[in-house]
């Protein structure tokens, strides 16, 4: 079988932020709900020449960058997201139009509400360990920008980003096992109907899906290698909604395979908590989620250490899989300074320009 992952990432989020303190003024609440309840604290926002095409197109040009391969080796370009531009056309379409890609490679979009990332990617994975891809590499985008109607529970959640990554044969960043553990369930917690321009939501249930399907997940792996082997992992990565929804599913989760309350709480902090520190200040984003927490936990990482990525998408499907970190990586962490340098670049909304912003339809 041949070993295949993650050769270069390129990460993108928006010119624009907003304090979640300046949304609790806004809507007249308690910041406390917002930077404790959620434990989020700002939220990128989209300027008025930005969308998930456009971000998905960024995140792309970055990755193409560090990798400085040939574009004529890409075989497949797909992008995960739930933020669709047409109800045909896929987000590859603009993203090659941007990029000036044309050639002998497939190009599609996959939908799977938050899970569509991991889909691609699960699909460049499995294209190349097959043999199909005939030594050709995958451009592999997952991109979206939250929005919730102004006012809704949802809305401090909202966030907006992009990962791309180039998968190939004998990875410079991380290799992704192939076995994984997959678990889907028919539910309605989190759908969007066609025509509706905000989703909806049942909260208290789609969390309970979503804890559902982090044990399935894990416990199908532990049953396989052992409850001890969760203490193997130097990190963590979980779909992150928001941060305080991961740390309720991991204890539901560390309980299930047998972890005390005080190991729960010190393995959540020295192995997830850190990894959500983009997620807090970017809010959710849908199929990127997962994929920026994987980024962030490869930074500065040593040869062969083994990196748990849980990704979940409502309606609902979840995997468990497997990144270990590639030996001599020569890499490291330059995605992750240029992230933080570009974080740190957003320009601050004051409430009354966020409201303006939502008015005239930011980020569609």
């Amino acid at each position: 079988m041949k070993t295949v992952g993650i050769t270069a990432i390129g990460i993108s989020t928006t010119s624009h932020k907003l304090a979640l303190e300046e949304l609790a003024k806004l809507r007249g609440v308690d910041p406390n709900k917002y930077t404790r309840g959620l434990e989020c604290h700002e939220m990128s926002v989209c300027g008025p020449a930005e969308n998930a095409a456009t971000l998905a197109t960024d995140a792309a040009r970055r990755a193409l960058e560090m990798w400085g391969g040939d574009p004529g080796e890409i075989g497949l370009l797909v992008v995960g997201t739930e933020t669709a531009a047409d109800m045909s056309r896929p987000l590859t379409g603009w993203v090659a139009d941007a990029l000036e890609l044309e050639g002998r490679f497939r190009s599609y979009e996959v939908k799977h509400a938050c899970f569509g990332g991991t889909a691609a990617v699960r699909q460049a994975v499995e294209w190349i360990a097959s043999g199909a891809a005939n030594g050709k590499v995958a451009l592999v985008i997952a991109a979206d920008v939250a929005l919730y109607a102004p006012g809704d529970p949802g809305e401090p959640t909202q966030g907006a980003g992009a990962v791309a990554m180039i998968v190939s044969e004998d990875p410079a960043v991380a290799e992704i096992e192939i076995a994984s553990y997959p678990y889907s369930m028919p539910v309605f917690d989190f759908w969007r109907p066609v025509g509706e321009a905000f989703p909806r939501v049942e909260g208290k249930f789609s969390l309970e899906c979503y804890k559902k399907a982090a044990r399935e997940c894990f416990t199908s792996w532990t049953d396989q290698e052992g409850a001890g082997a969760i203490g193997d992992l130097s990190a963590v990565c979980f779909h992150a909604p928001f941060p305080k929804m991961v740390k309720k599913a991991f204890f539901d989760v560390a309980q299930e395979v047998g972890m005390t309350p005080e190991q729960t709480s010190e393995y959540y902090e020295e192995r997830l908590s850190e990894h959500m520190n983009w997620t807090r200040k970017i809010g959710n984003t849908y199929t990127a989620s997962v994929w920026m927490g994987l980024a962030h936990a490869l930074s500065g990482r040593g040869d062969g250490e083994r990196i748990g990525v849980f990704s979940y998408g409502s309606g609902a499907g979840a995997e468990l899989m497997f990144a270990r970190v590639a030996a001599n990586n020569p890499l490291d962490q330059a995605w992750a300074d240029e992230f933080e340098a570009r974080l740190a670049a957003r320009e601050p909304l004051a409430a009354a320009s966020y409201n303006t912003a939502r008015e005239e339809g930011w980020g569609k």
